[in-house]
């Protein structure tokens, strides 16, 4: 008979669904199982609801204080993958959080800037080992950060958002410019960003705003779209599978406590530029990441920024180490890159959408700046999230 397994997955949560994707790809090679996804969380609520059947295993998102103790009560192995403390006994597997921050920094300062910003939730473990990842990689470029951390209510407070608007806004204008900032997450990103355009800030030309968690809809609905640290959701699944497998079949787990290391930042446009003073510099750059993937040229970003293009060069090179062309191509590999992870779009497709007239002139360029073809680079992220 097929083990019966219990999935307590809310499916409004990008990563809950990649954390299935991940399971399923275990089940398919390790299986059968039959598998039931309890999507509205009954037994989170009321754990009494697990005795309507005999389950031989659960794997959690939304692990409860009142679901372990009754697991633990009938015998019924448990993993969880939510990333708060650790219950005592059960396996848990989480983002390394600590790493993400590194990542996010690292990106922010990458690209030039000397003025960090960190923004999170001050009573959420997972938020603030981000911050502590964050500080400790710009400590180590001789780099201070600015903090804003509050409580999260959850969905407890309907006047939640608009109290941070007025909190962020207050905060965002007291910011040195041009500044980087990173959120603790995507919904916290996409609230950063709102509140900048209400003061009129700029971004990313005032202010680069980073998320984490790689949320498709949270970061594409945004304008600018959001970049943030992909965290491997699918490769956390993937091992909750095989660790409740172990359990059930009377093994204990290899570690209570596993940490997932992401996976990159995916660059979008929100810190898809580097940080300039220069009013001629911003206005150049701006307008390159705005129309970078319509095929322009040089001559039009210098008739664009009201400069010579002797100037323009100049400046360039002294701030960036990069002509405009070059400028140019960093941003249509970047959105190329972001193409390729994100869709399966043939590449005549990417080619059109990034400004190439010809798809292997595309794949040449994309080549010699990654060191990977467009198929290659594909398969291997289609790898590290498969598994």
């Amino acid at each position: 008979m097929r083990p019966q397994i219990l999935l307590i997955f809310d499916l409004q949560y990008e990563d809950c669904v990649l954390m299935l994707k991940g399971i399923a790809n275990y089940e398919r090679s390790h299986g059968p199982w039959a598998s039931f996804l309890d999507d509205e969380m009954k037994a989170e609520t009321d754990a009494r609801w697990l005795a309507n059947k005999r389950w031989d295993g659960i794997i959690s998102r939304h692990t409860t204080p009142a679901l372990v103790s009754r697991c633990t009560e009938m015998k019924i192995p448990l993993v969880d993958l939510n990333d708060v403390p650790a219950y005592p006994g059960v396996p848990k597997i989480r983002p390394d959080n600590v790493t993400v921050g590194h990542l996010g920094a690292e990106h922010l300062i990458e690209r030039g800037f000397t003025n960090l910003a960190f923004c999170g939730f001050k009573a959420d473990g997972w938020s603030c080992e981000r911050r502590d990842g964050f500080i400790e990689a710009a400590k180590l470029a001789g780099q201070k950060v600015e903090l804003l951390d509050v409580n999260y209510p959850g969905d407890v407070d309907p006047f939640w958002d608009e109290q941070q608007l007025q909190e962020l806004t207050t905060w965002l204008r007291h910011l040195p410019k041009p500044v980087g900032v990173m959120a603790c997450n995507d919904l916290r990103a996409q609230q950063v960003i709102n509140a900048a355009h209400q003061v009129n800030l700029l971004v990313p030309e005032e202010i680069a705003v980073l998320g984490a968690n790689n949320d498709l809809m949270r970061c594409e609905l945004v304008y600018p779209n959001l970049s943030s640290v992909a965290t491997n959701s699918t490769r956390s699944g993937y091992l909750a599978a095989e660790t409740l497998d172990r359990l059930m079949k009377g093994y204990s787990p290899e570690s209570y406590d596993v940490r997932i290391d992401p996976l990159e930042v995916v660059a979008r446009q929100s810190t898809d530029l580097f940080a300039i003073k220069d009013r001629t510099m911003a206005a150049a750059l701006a307008f390159i990441r705005e129309n970078a993937c319509k095929g322009i040229s040089v001559e039009q970003v210098v008739q664009h920024s009201a400069a010579s293009r002797s100037l323009l060069e100049k400046k360039f090179r002294e701030s960036l180490g990069l002509s405009p062309h070059a400028v140019i191509r960093k941003m249509q590999v970047t959105k190329i890159k972001q193409l390729l992870y994100e869709t399966d779009y043939p590449l005549k497709k990417i080619a059109d959408l990034t400004g190439f007239e010809h798809v292997e002139y595309m794949c040449v360029l994309f080549k010699r700046a990654v060191g990977k073809s467009p198929g290659e680079y594909r398969k291997r992220h289609q790898a590290q999230t498969r598994n």
